[in-house]
């Protein structure tokens, strides 16, 4: 009892340790760990490897085929069939029922067949080896969504506990504010409204940060999401918010020669057109010939009673060979209908080319200005933050000697609360827009080949 006990003890030890499990990453690692754990990637790879499977399905279909086949009968009521009696020496117009053939039998046949020739086969080859491209390209794109959304979950959760930081050190500030004011308001040196001003303002600030806690939660659950670990899992963030944006603000890459080739939506509207231009030449290859052939082997065994796993039992074999040739000669105009769909559907897919070509084109330089307004942004909200951290300073000041009042330290203060809102923010507006200009112009590379 005392050894089940015990075993129990350590299995419940070793659960709690499981589910206490903590991470801790740098962005780069978390981006990393994502490409390999996140549950989105995870079902693109499967989407590769089954389009591996696929190909391969389709090259079998070329190769030798062999089936085997068992045919067992047992007429439980033989066909009986009438034999004119005159045959037997009988009368004629008389009739004698005859069964012909035993009650039981049976068949063993293997066939060999082989594909020879068809325009559709070689066509299919090639559009498999299109759909695995494809795939893989699909499974690049995943890969680059999956890095960007790293990048915006980890920068949120960054910002949100910064912001919670903030609100903390100002509700601070202004606790120690509220109560200096009403100790002078009692002492009879200062107005009822300085006290009441400053009450609004710690209000305000109390209610947003219990905000900013909430919402600093769902971002750390959405980062263990697009990680593809539990929501409830602790992680812990190694990169400061301030270093990632002065690392990310870099402007060489922007000075990149942009190539639309290397972008993932480029290939994969590539691939598209491709697929097009294969299904036109399947409809045409549907008028060529198609020749198989094939060779069988069997051995059958009859008579009246089971007797078919006796080594005695007499088999009789019997084999063919063959070769068939099959000719499209008129289809009433179907063919020709379904090559002209396909011709249709194949100038549809290139104007969709060219669309899809000035459309990254257009995403680039959009990601390109955004990128630069980001940094810009960050350069004001910087300098912004330090004016309205003085203005608000000097209203302090001003304040507690006299000649300020309530109402302008509570403007100064809200422009502070604002500007501090900004500057958190421009940071994480730079970091995702250099992610964002990076998906479209494909750097880091994530494609893996197969």
């Amino acid at each position: 009892m005392k050894k089940c006990l015990i075993i129990g003890l350590f299995i419940s030890l070793f659960q709690v340790q499981a589910q206490q499990k903590q991470y801790s990453f740098t962005m780069e690692e978390a981006i990393n760990f994502a490409l390999d754990s996140s549950y989105t990637a995870l079902n693109s790879r499967r989407d590769v490897a089954r389009a591996l499977k696929q190909k391969w399905e389709t090259t079998a279909a070329g190769l030798p085929q062999i089936d085997g086949t068992v045919d067992y009968q047992n007429q439980l009521k033989q066909p009986v069939s009438p034999i004119p009696a005159e045959f037997f020496g009988g009368e004629p117009g008389e009739f004698i029922p005859v069964v012909f053939g035993v009650r039981q039998q049976m068949n063993a046949t293997a066939t060999l067949r082989q594909l020879i020739f068809d325009g559709s086969y070689l066509v299919g080859l090639e559009a498999a080896s299109t759909f695995l491209d494809y795939n893989e390209n699909a499974n690049e794109k995943t890969r680059l969504e999956v890095r960007k959304a790293v990048i915006n979950a980890y920068g949120s959760v960054l910002v949100t506990r910064e912001r919670v930081d903030i609100l903390e050190k100002d509700r601070a500030t202004l606790e120690e504010n509220l109560r200096e004011a009403t100790v002078t308001f009692e002492n009879g040196l200062a107005e009822e409204e300085t006290v009441e001003q400053l009450q609004i303002t710690f209000l305000q600030i109390q209610t947003e940060l219990s905000n900013s806690i909430r919402m600093q939660g769902i971002a750390e659950e959405m980062l263990n999401i697009t990680l593809g670990i539990p929501v409830e899992a602790e992680v812990v963030l190694e990169d400061d918010l301030g270093v990632l944006a002065m690392r990310n603000m870099t402007a060489a890459i922007l000075q990149e020669d942009f190539n639309p080739e290397s972008n993932v939506d480029f290939k994969i509207a590539k691939n598209l057109t491709e697929q097009r231009e294969l299904e036109l030449k399947l409809e045409k290859s549907r008028a060529l010939p198609s020749l198989n052939a094939f060779v069988n082997y069997g051995t059958t065994a009859f008579d009246q009673d089971f007797i078919f796993l006796n080594r005695e039992t007499p088999w009789y074999q019997s084999s063919v060979l063959g070769v068939s040739l099959n000719i499209p000669i008129f289809s009433s105009l179907m063919r020709s209908a379904r090559t002209q769909q396909a011709k249709i559907a194949l100038e549809q897919s290139k104007t969709s080319f060219t669309q899809a070509t000035q459309q990254i084109e257009l995403e680039y330089n959009r990601a390109r200005s955004n990128f630069r307004y980001a940094v810009e942004k960050f350069d004001t909200s910087r300098q912004n933050l330090d004016l309205a951290e003085r203005i608000e300073g000097k209203n302090q000041v001003k304040l507690r000697e006299g000649i300020g009042s309530s109402f302008e330290l509570r403007q100064a203060q809200t422009q502070l609360y604002r500007a501090q809102e900004e500057y958190i923010m421009s940071m994480l507006d730079v970091i995702n827009a250099r992610a964002e200009l990076e998906t479209i112009i494909n750097t880091p590379d994530l494609r893996i080949d197969n």
